[in-house]
């Protein structure tokens, strides 16, 4: 397996409009919402890992949870927080967290399928770690199905199933895709994952 490139996050947001970028929509995930509606949570804690614009944390909020917004990109974390929402939003790599609190929801909306495969079974464990007991990780990550091999790892259930099944449970995986700026739309992978 060759090596993927990724972006200079930091850069990229300093240089781009946030919607310019691949995966900006500015409405909520019918994925996870739909999620939401199925697992019936509508409120308590919540975690966004990779939240880039902030688009999902502040649908999020407005829907009653307390969400913290987390990103590798300082630039991507002061541009969201300036929607003045009451959102806490910190810059964050989850692969060296600095998160001292559990969640009841972590959202997952094209974090992991950036990582190196070396460093999964380290994001397995400290998502897990951040999770309380029984509660969810929605993950959406590049699925197999999504032809090239430029960008983000893809993946099948099976990877998934495989990847998580020490600390989770793959309630369900979806094929889906990720609403954005490109036309056709990015073929995605929607899982639930409950903490074990």
């Amino acid at each position: 397996m060759t090596a993927r490139e990724f972006p200079n996050w930091e850069a990229l947001y300093q240089e781009k409009s946030v919607e310019t970028m691949p995966w900006f929509n500015p409405d909520l995930d019918p994925d996870v919402e739909e999620a939401l509606i199925v697992l019936d949570l509508n409120s308590g804690t919540l975690l966004d890992l990779g939240t880039g614009p902030g688009t999902q944390a502040i649908a999020l909020a407005e829907r009653g949870f307390q969400v913290i917004a987390t990103d590798l990109s300082e630039t991507a974390i002061r541009q969201a927080a300036e929607k003045g929402l009451e959102i806490s939003f910190r810059q964050d790599d989850i692969l060296n967290s600095h998160l001292d609190r559990s969640f009841d929801l972590i959202l997952d909306r094209g974090c992991f399928h950036g990582l190196l495969p070396q460093r999964r079974d380290n994001y397995v464990q400290t998502v897990a770690n951040l999770l309380k007991p029984k509660k969810y990780l929605l993950l959406k990550c590049f699925s197999q199905q999504q032809p090239g091999e430029q960008g983000p790892y893809r993946f099948t259930p099976e990877e998934i199933q495989q990847i998580f099944t020490q600390r989770f449970h793959l309630r369900s995986v979806a094929q889906t895709v990720y609403q954005g700026t490109l036309d056709p739309l990015l073929k995605a992978l929607f899982c639930i994952l409950e903490k074990r």
